[in-house]
């Protein structure tokens, strides 16, 4: 059998999948998703009686703690000895970080077991808090300032498949705190020793009221750390925010979503490096300029 018939029967295979594991459900599945399980039940003491209860395994999530800002491993502390059978339950359990001990994570779930019981059955995850996703970045986080609502509604719209929702929430978020990204493009452009008239553009697109208008004048004066593969993010943002939600399938929103998100968090990234760089740069500049051997 060829290499391409071996690809093509492997995705096949992951396709057609349908058993999963508790854990798999609770780390990487979006909410509203029914799935089989394999494991779904263990035998436990409960009340002194030997009990089909959910089975609540070590998982690993990201803990954006200061100590932590990484995938750690969580464990159950509440909801260990939930009962579980043929007719379905409907749970509340609670993970807790094991290393900063201070991040949780809650999920509603609803449980059934086969009716044959044993360790297989059905698990619906209703929904969890803090919401599915992968982490925002602080520091696009800090970018968006007193907007971080409306962006989270956004990522919630985008985990779940809402294109249209998630393109307006962001495009609320770039329209909003369109000055407060000018002006910290300003700022890394002052550092750089950019030319005058380039900054005294971008404070003209500052003060520019209508938001496609401010975006058109500023695509095309970035310094060149704040490219991305040598592509202006503002001159992007501006190509893809000028759509109309209107003219546009629901898929084609969450493409665009999806990758205005992206390259906010990608800009708010260079923004800061390239701060962070010249704040080094000037402190290394002057402990040189005013060193003096003894």
């Amino acid at each position: 059998m060829s290499n391409e018939s071996n690809e093509s029967n492997q995705e096949s295979t992951d396709e057609e999948r349908q058993d999963y594991t508790v854990a798999e459900i609770l780390e990487s599945f979006p909410p509203n998703k029914l799935a089989r399980i394999l494991d779904l039940s263990e035998r436990k003491p409960v009340d002194n009686v030997s009990r089909d209860v959910l089975r609540t395994p070590e998982i690993q999530l990201h803990c954006p703690s200061e100590s932590c800002n990484g995938i750690r491993f969580f464990r159950c502390v509440f909801g260990l000895r939930i009962r579980i059978g043929e007719v379905k339950t409907y749970a509340y359990v609670t993970y807790r970080c094991s290393n900063c001990q201070e991040t949780e994570k809650t999920f509603s779930l609803a449980i059934k077991l086969d009716e044959e019981y044993g360790a297989t059955g059905e698990l619906y995850k209703l929904g969890e808090t803090p919401p599915f996703g992968p982490p925002t970045p602080p520091k696009l986080m800090k970018l968006i300032g007193s907007d971080r609502d409306d962006f989270l509604k956004g990522r919630r719209c985008e985990n779940q498949g809402l294109g249209v929702g998630a393109f307006v929430y962001y495009r609320r978020v770039v329209e909003n705190q369109k000055n407060r990204i000018l002006n910290e493009i300003i700022k890394v452009s002052e550092k750089l020793s950019a030319p005058a008239e380039k900054v005294e553009l971008l404070r003209q697109a500052v003060n520019e009221t209508q938001f496609s208008k401010a975006l058109d004048m500023a695509k095309d004066l970035l310094p060149e750390s704040l490219l991305i593969n040598g592509h202006s993010p503002i001159k992007l943002l501006y190509g893809a925010l000028s759509e109309g939600v209107h003219t546009l399938s629901d898929d084609q929103c969450l493409g665009l979503a999806t990758s205005i998100r992206i390259v906010l968090g990608e800009l708010s990234e260079r923004l800061s490096q390239a701060l962070k760089d010249e704040a080094e740069l000037s402190k290394a500049l002057s402990t040189l300029m005013h060193f003096r051997k003894g």
